[in-house]
């Protein structure tokens, strides 16, 4: 079992980049979870000659088989090239910063960024009857607010996020957002949040009872007092080692997507706060521009296979939202990793995270004063 390290999300050195100005690149105004695209879908040949097409994709290093190229060839006849993203920061402008989207196909994206690129019309909307696959899927997979329905998007993995805990060095186990805003004096300096500048904002805007989406002011200017409070007691802002942080004792508690907990060691363990959490999603999108949109549905099909769809979590340790795959991971690997095993009615008790347009300049806003602050 291999357990590759990528940055899927914003990295702490670029939280002042931020999803608003991935948004602005693009021209997005935020029209709304789901909003419709400018243009109508194309007519698709269900019985088109695939060998005489190809994909360009871009995806997260370490989000894939390294075979994929060849199998795919294998299975459907049609070779697949694939390009490295290490944010979705950059993949946007990738898929933003030429007329013919970069030339790309298919992209792997966070939802909220989907969304957004739906609503700037630069998606197709999907061919359902393309993907028969699609029936692998859990039914709350077509829940998704940024996307309900799978309308453009169809979810490759999903998760959440909670406090990722030595339960040998906490005398009580974490159960609030609170047990890391506002550590036990025991525990000062010993915690560690994340600077991805909307999972910044998450443990203190639910500790406070308001929607992770939300663009009052006023709750925003709450949540940011709160987190410069909480500042003081931190060890660090880490979104990439907080793992090794845990093992070796240097951190007890810390903000943590789900699949990077490494609960597989021993006395490390996740938990959702009773406040509630996220459900976050990476999709994969076709775009408009794609002269090979056959290939493309038939390639989403593939990925949906559950033998090759249940490679995520047997390596990244991800759930997919695939109730086919989900059944063929190995039951030692969901025993070692307890968090694979949250059902999707747990997830869906999180908020997706949906884009916010001109509003995201807020989040941005807010995560450059609290670093900002001594």
């Amino acid at each position: 079992m291999s357990r590759t390290r990528y940055t899927r999300r914003l990295p702490a050195a670029a939280v002042v980049a931020g999803l608003a100005l991935a948004l602005a690149a693009c021209g997005s105004e935020g029209t709304g979870a789901g909003a419709a695209p400018a243009a109508s879908a194309d007519k698709l040949d269900p019985n088109a000659d695939l060998k005489k097409q190809s994909l360009n994709i871009t995806i997260w290093d370490g989000y894939s088989p390294k075979d994929l190229p060849t199998k795919v060839e294998q299975k459907l006849g049609f070779p697949i090239k694939i390009a490295i993203h290490d944010t979705n920061e950059t993949a946007m402008a990738k898929l933003t910063g030429s007329p013919d989207n970069g030339g790309f196909d298919v992209a792997f994206v966070s939802g909220q960024y989907a969304q957004a690129l739906n609503e700037q019309g630069l998606l197709e909307p999907l061919h359902h009857e393309l993907i028969p696959n699609l029936a692998n899927l859990y039914p709350e997979a077509s829940e998704l607010s940024y996307d309900k329905g799978n309308k453009f998007s169809v979810p490759y993995t999903w998760g959440t996020t909670g406090i990722c805990y030595r339960s040998d060095l906490v005398k009580t186990a974490p159960t609030s957002w609170n047990d890391i805003l506002n550590p036990a004096p025991e525990y000062n300096k010993k915690v560690t949040m994340m600077t991805t500048e909307r999972w910044l904002a998450l443990p203190a805007l639910k500790s406070l009872g308001y929607s992770i989406n939300t663009a009052d002011d006023g709750q925003i200017a709450k949540a940011k007092d709160l987190l410069l409070k909480a500042k003081s007691h931190l060890l660090a802002y880490d979104d990439t080692t907080f793992g090794d942080r845990l093992k070796s004792g240097e951190a007890v508690m810390a903000e943590a997507w789900d699949g990077w907990c490494p609960e597989n060691e021993k006395n490390i363990k996740f938990t959702v706060p009773k406040e509630g959490s996220d459900l976050w999603a990476d999709t994969m999108v076709i775009l408009k521009t794609s002269k090979n949109k056959e290939a493309a549905h038939a390639f989403i099909n593939y990925i949906l296979d559950p033998e090759i769809h249940s490679w995520l979590s047997e390596n990244i340790m991800y759930k997919a939202p695939n109730k086919a795959a989900m059944e063929k991971v190995n039951p030692a690997t969901l025993q070692s990793f307890p968090s694979l095993k949250l059902s999707p009615a747990d997830l869906l008790q999180g908020e997706s995270i949906i884009d916010l347009g001109a509003d995201s300049t807020k989040y941005t806003r807010l995560a450059t004063e609290v670093a900002a602050q001594q």
